[in-house]
């Protein structure tokens, strides 16, 4: 019987040794981590069979996104540290100021405490957040899916010994081995001793937990992106870079999913387009002007306009003007990640503007919207909502700010 305020007990008691660890006793147990998952290949991979075997009768990019490889586990190792060479922002001073009372204020980055991540099915995910809560200073609360139940049991087994073996409490990274809904609801309520709240999986899954818990959250991840194609757009730098956003990696939430076309060039860049994705095994859905443009499209429903896919499929619209583009996307996106391909400037500045979303490219696939490529290193998701972080949260996003203020008698009078 799994006790969720036992644990929580536990994560907090540990989330106190970890806010007074040095970088370099941190940057050591990562090492740590490392070193075991590259000790335990076989054993990982006899737990990923395991899980793999009970996913026999699932779409293939789901086995795709739970499998492990020994080339996935180095990765794993390597990511881990990636993490312990990145600069620690619970060691970094920010700028100070002395007020009118003399006072010396100062802004010191400081840990969340404990984090609750809820997730689904890929095992790398217990990995990720395991090195970049610990280099953060934070403990962490995992539940994965069901799916990948084996597989996080192994990797959080790992990982507990190689804190130990560092002489971190293990407590720092625990995994709720039950993945039951009842528990998932528990862990959702659990205020006393979790301070924020992460999902990451699909748009269900987000919004359960967004609208389930009375933790506090940060919403990620779902992701119906948009590339805008303007009426100045070079058709060869957007035919690069809608391929690129759609075809290079379906399933995660930062591919593109809806096209949209100016009608200026549509005549001539939506069959190229199309042609140049199903090129690609993309399935294509129009709405009324780009069916006509291209007959083989399938009819775009209502419905098309809000879904984010996670495949090769593709809604394609004919808009007649920049307003209309971004009234169509702000209506339709998820605050995720959203591209302009134009060679007029104030256009992209009016897109940057005037778009609401995390991320906003000019010229460039959405895919970049990612940890490593934006240079943090690795990322816990991408926050698609305003308050604390927004976008790829690295490790700074996982800290919040504490004032430290020095006086020599100092008090207030009025």
């Amino acid at each position: 019987m799994i006790d969720l305020n036992q644990m929580g007990a536990a994560a907090k008691t540990a989330a106190k040794q970890l806010a007074g660890l040095s970088t370099a006793a941190k940057d050591q147990a990562l090492d740590a981590i490392a070193t075991a998952l590259e000790a335990n290949v076989e054993a990982l991979l006899a737990a990923n069979a395991a899980d793999l075997a009970g996913a026999a009768a699932s779409p293939a990019k789901f086995r795709d996104r739970l499998r492990l490889t020994p080339a996935r586990i180095a990765d794993m190792a390597a990511g881990v540290r990636a993490v312990a060479a990145l600069p620690d922002p619970t060691a970094v001073t920010e700028a100070g100021w002395r007020n009118h009372a003399g006072l010396w204020i100062e802004p010191r980055r400081v840990p969340l405490g404990v984090i609750g991540i809820i997730y689904e099915a890929r095992p790398n995910v217990t990995v990720d957040a395991a090195a970049l809560t610990l280099k953060s200073g934070n403990a962490v609360i995992l539940r994965g899916g069901k799916e990948a139940l084996h597989s996080n049991q192994a990797l959080a087994a790992v990982i507990q010994a190689a804190l130990a073996a560092t002489g971190v409490d293990a407590a720092a990274v625990q995994l709720v081995a039950d993945p039951s809904h009842a528990l998932a609801n528990e862990m959702m309520h659990l205020n006393r001793y979790i301070d924020v709240l992460i999902p990451r999986g699909g748009a269900k899954l987000i919004q359960t937990v967004v609208q389930t818990a009375t933790v506090p959250v940060i919403e990620t991840g779902a992701g119906n992106c948009h590339v805008y194609v303007d009426a100045t757009a070079d058709l060869e730098m957007a035919t690069r870079i809608v391929v690129n956003a759609k075809v290079q990696r379906p399933s995660v939430c930062n591919a593109a999913e809806k096209l949209l076309v100016h009608a200026a060039v549509a005549e001539q860049a939506v069959p190229a387009l199309a042609a140049a994705l199903t090129a690609h095994g993309v399935e294509l859905r129009g709405d009324a002007r780009a069916c006509a443009l291209v007959p083989s499209l399938h009819p775009a429903t209502a419905e098309d306009w809000d879904t984010e896919y996670n495949d090769l499929i593709m809604a394609v619209k004919v808009v007649d003007s920049l307003d209309d583009a971004i009234t169509h996307i702000n209506a339709h996106n998820t605050q995720h990640s959203e591209s302009i391909v134009t060679n007029d400037y104030a256009a992209s500045e009016q897109f940057l503007q005037q778009i609401d979303a995390a991320c906003v490219y000019v010229n460039a696939s959405t895919r970049f919207t990612d940890g490593n490529e934006f240079g943090f290193g690795a990322e816990i998701g991408i926050s698609t909502q305003k308050l604390h972080a927004r976008g790829p949260m690295g490790l700074a996003q996982l800290t919040t700010i504490k004032y430290a203020i020095r006086g020599d008698g100092q008090i207030r009078e009025a």
